[in-house]
């Protein structure tokens, strides 16, 4: 690490580079705590959350999910209605919201909450100097909230046929007739899902053997089997290797266990994942570590190695979540401003995450597969959201709710939810987690009926039925008895 000459004084306590979610949250802090604070941003406010990512995605979602009900017109006692649709006006649409939202993350609001905002390229001098638009700001500490991009693999042919990522996908105004999705994580499941329910002809491509790999096989199965009766086909295990072109049309090549597979789409969405930004504003130059996952290094502060400049949200990793983000966000922005006086290590024990497909699928803390990959013991309980009123009165009875605890104890190790809502769902078992709340508690708590909710109760439930043995029920049946 290069050593630097510390200035005797600053313009700023604090820059930030970066204007999504961990930057803007990062500047809001400082902002409010009264320091001085400057927030460098070379595109949009907002980030990639507002304009390419949660927001857009979930405005789509949500009319798909219109455009579904109306085929399932009949369960509910509808002879029929149709759904007439422009899809050049649906995603349309789908800016509206996304201007809805702006204000909130504008330069406007963040230079009234006392936060200097620039729009520039950032580049990083030195650990107390950055230039934009051809002018030095001096500041005693930096956070890098740079973000992440899609990653697109360099595949033979790519740049010669009609690709989409997460980025692009909202220019588009013609809707393909085919649709290829590369990639079976929770990007590529939703807008597979978002597009089959507006007419495409949908194939997802996953080289695994299993969707939404994170997840354990009972949950990536239910939503395989739903995807799969909504008409969007699969093929696993199948390897992409090059994009061609035969005549007019694309094609994708695949290798699936040495046989050689072409798939014939019109637009494909490369979903892969997501890499983050460390190139372009100076870290290679001052030798700021990467770790080898491609994420900024940093410690349990957020420090990466030089002690002035500190890293958050999907540059950081290694959770790639808005909420995620925010959090780390705080302690990067604390630790800065406050160090040598103060230090928080960053809390990152209980982190819950979903995929919005439907049924949505949330998790908090272990499921069955990294408990076993852990080697840590654990008892599993479920309730099956057939059971639920809300859900049959609903007609939305696909689904379960399961929870990890430790043998013998009322420790929730962690949750997965399956069903409508399930991110809404979830925080129930996230602030159990979060404060050492166990099963016991939730069973408790009286939870409003009818409601989708209800199933975290009968989940403890099924928990505390198990804890009741054999001979204690035949015991309060002899007591019983002779008290008649």
């Amino acid at each position: 690490m290069k050593k630097h000459k510390k200035p005797k004084r600053f313009d700023y306590n604090l820059a930030v580079i970066g204007g999504g979610a961990a930057g803007l949250v990062s500047s809001l802090i400082a902002g409010t705590l009264k320091a001085k604070v400057v927030l460098i941003e070379k595109d949009k406010m907002g980030g990639d959350c507002l304009n390419t990512g949660c927001v857009p995605s979930k405005s789509l979602i949500r009319a798909a999910k219109i455009a579904s009900m109306a085929k399932r017109a009949d369960e509910f006692g509808f002879d029929q209605v149709k759904v007439d649709f422009d899809f050049a006006k649906v995603m349309g649409k789908i800016q509206d919201r996304i201007k809805k939202i702006e204000p909130h993350d504008s330069v406007e609001r963040y230079q009234s909450l006392g936060v200097d905002c620039v729009r520039g390229e950032a580049k990083i001098i030195d650990p107390y100097r950055i230039e934009v638009n051809e002018e030095v700001i001096c500041t005693k500490n930096i956070i890098l909230a740079t973000g992440a991009a899609p990653l697109v693999p360099p595949f033979k042919g790519l740049d010669q046929t009609r690709f989409f990522t997460s980025e692009n996908l909202w220019q588009l105004r013609e809707r393909p007739e085919r649709f290829l999705v590369l990639g079976g994580g929770p990007i590529g499941c939703e807008l597979a899902q978002c597009f089959s329910r507006l007419g495409s002809k949908v194939t997802l491509v996953e080289a695994a053997s299993h969707i939404l790999t994170k997840e354990d096989d009972d949950v990536s199965n239910l939503i395989q089997d739903k995807l799969a009766g909504e008409g969007i086909s699969f093929f696993l295990n199948h390897r992409a290797k090059e994009f061609i072109r035969e005549g007019s049309q694309d094609y994708l090549v695949c290798d699936n266990n040495g046989q050689e597979k072409k798939i014939a789409f019109d637009a494909v969405l490369i979903a892969l994942g997501r890499k983050a930004r460390t190139k372009g504003f100076g870290l290679q130059e001052l030798e700021i570590k990467v770790s080898k996952e491609g994420t900024i290094a940093h410690d349990s502060l957020m420090r990466t190695n030089y002690p002035n400049i500190y890293v958050c949200g999907d540059a950081a990793g290694p959770f790639q979540f808005t909420h995620t983000a925010a959090h780390q966000a705080w302690y990067a922005s604390v630790n800065a401003l406050f160090r040598p006086l103060v230090s928080f290590k960053v809390d990152e024990r209980v982190i819950p995450w979903a995929s919005f497909t439907d049924p949505e699928v949330a998790t908090v803390g272990l499921n069955e597969k990294q408990a076993i990959k852990d080697k840590i013991d654990y008892e599993v309980h479920r309730y099956d959201i057939s059971e639920l009123d809300r859900a049959i009165t609903d007609r939305e009875e696909t689904g379960f709710v399961k929870v990890l605890n430790a043998p013998g104890k009322d420790r929730i190790l962690g949750a997965t939810i399956v069903s409508p809502n399930a991110g809404d769902i979830i925080q129930e078992f996230v602030i159990a987690m979060k404060y050492g709340l166990g099963l016991n508690k939730i069973l408790k708590t009286i939870h409003i009926y009818p409601t989708l909710v209800e199933a975290n109760r009968f989940v403890a439930g099924n928990w505390r039925k198990s804890r009741v043995s054999i001979r204690s029920l035949n015991w309060l049946e002899t007591f019983h008895r002779l008290r008649r």
